[in-house]
């Protein structure tokens, strides 16, 4: 049986990336073994998203320092707004809501 991966491509105007792991092979078995089988899936999965997670959270960072370098010293500060939409990145916030 030919092994299989989950594969993940990220491209930019600055280059690309491609994540990979390799998934464990199905059989026909039992159901014991169908359930190893989605386990491991589900594992192989959260290693790619981790994987892409702390690649998009360095190119954040570098992003970052480049707009801090292009700012000089008349900006650079962040409103009250800012900061706080980066505090709550990916949550919900009950305060904006209202």
């Amino acid at each position: 049986m030919s092994q299989t991966s989950a594969t993940a491509h990220y491209a930019s105007p600055n280059g690309a990336q491609t994540f990979s792991q390799e998934l464990p092979a199905l059989s026909a078995g039992n159901v014991e073994e169908k359930t190893g089988y989605l386990n491991a899936l589900r594992s192989k999965n959260t290693e790619l998203q981790s994987d892409i997670n702390a690649f998009l959270t360095q190119k954040m960072e570098e992003g970052a320092k480049t707009a801090e370098g292009g700012k000089g010293q008349s900006g650079g500060k962040k409103s009250k707004k800012e900061e706080r939409e980066e505090e709550m990145y990916g949550e919900d916030d009950p305060e904006a809501d209202g």
